[in-house]
This record gives structure tokens, C-alpha cells and sequence, in this order.
């Protein structure tokens, strides 16, 4: 494809890495050609290059492939995942997972980014449903406002919850942030 035709959102390939346009700007001077200047981001590091291409230079794009994969189990630093369409379980490692390791529970259904048959990363949904297996009960009287208490979750992650919150509630939390959206009735 040529670098006219990058958009954000756009994966590419370049130097051997996977970079994903995040930022993209057409610059025109009189009597100068055109150019592209980019802001890309390795998939695999999140380092961000700035990059300048002229409007008719090649890129090649890569072909991301995302399939919707069940979480399983892990075994030391492995987590298998199997894809629900073939059945095929696929080990993913814990630094490929990074953050995302926090919301994992078993049975959970994630959308994984795959290219060239390896596995990129791994998006699991906005909201998680989470068993809280420790927190502190509520005392008489702390009732300030919005007073909040610390609860630990079944994947060890800890979460700012209400005081009306008990152990072995579930809690929806926002995977992206951390934090207590809304406790689920059982």
C-alpha cells in the first residue's frame, strides 16, 4: 500500500516489527512535495517513533488476524488459551498478557491479535466480573462520604469498593482502569 493511504488504526510492518498508526498528518509546503508524518507504535514494545513518508512511498501493511479465545488454565509462566472455533489451545506467555494478567479468570472468553501465526496480545472485555475473596468488614458509624474500603479480588488484584461490600460478593470492575463499577446480585 502506499503511505498516502495509512490511516490511524493501520497496522504495518517496518524494520522487522509490527507498528500501529496512532497519528497521521498530511504536511504540504509550496513547491515542496507532499509528505506523510506519522506517529507509529511497536505492538510489541509500545515504544512511539515519529516517521515521515513521501505520499507515494510502499509500506506493507500487516494483516492482523483476531480470534476469540477461551481462557483455560496456567501453568507456571504459561497461560493456555484454546480458540473457540477450532479448539486448538495456544500457550501465551505472562509478558505477552502484561496488565491484562489482573482480570484473568478461568473460563473467560478474550479477543487475541495474532500475526504471522504469533500471538501479539491479548484484549480482554471492558468489564470484568470478579469474586472478592478478602476485605474488611464495614464498621458502625464509618460513614463518611463515599467512604471506600480495600478488597482483594480471586486474581489478587486489589479494588476500592464500597463499604457495603462483603467477601465472596461479585464486583464488575473496569479492566482498564481498575476500578468498582457495581456489585453483582447473586
Amino acid at each position: 500500500m502506499q503511505a498516502n493511504d495509512l490511516k490511524i488504526g493501520s497496522t504495518i510492518e517496518m524494520e522487522g516489527s509490527i507498528y500501529l498508526v496512532v497519528e497521521r498528518a498530511l504536511r504540504q509546503q509550496p513547491r515542496l512535495a507532499a509528505l506523510i508524518k506519522a506517529k507509529l507504535k511497536n505492538v510489541e514494545t509500545g515504544q512511539v517513533v515519529e516517521k515521515r513518508f513521501g505520499t507515494t512511498d510502499r509500506v506493507e501493511e500487516a494483516f492482523i488476524n483476531k480470534k476469540d479465545m477461551q481462557y483455560l488454565y496456567s501453568d507456571g509462566n504459561l497461560y493456555y488459551f484454546m480458540d473457540t472455533e477450532t479448539y486448538e489451545q495456544r500457550p501465551i506467555d505472562k509478558e505477552t498478557l502484561g496488565d491484562s494478567l489482573k482480570y484473568l479468570i478461568e473460563g473467560m472468553v478474550a479477543s487475541v491479535s495474532i500475526y504471522k501465526d504469533k500471538i501479539l496480545f491479548v484484549n480482554i472485555p471492558l468489564f470484568v466480573d470478579m469474586k472478592i475473596v478478602e476485605c474488611e468488614p464495614a464498621v458502625a458509624g464509618d460513614t463518611a462520604k463515599n467512604a471506600s474500603k480495600p478488597a482483594t479480588t480471586e486474581t489478587g488484584l486489589v479494588v476500592r469498593v464500597p463499604l457495603f461490600v462483603d467477601n465472596g460478593e461479585t464486583i464488575k470492575v473496569d479492566s482498564r482502569n481498575g476500578e468498582y463499577i457495581e456489585r453483582i446480585k447473586n
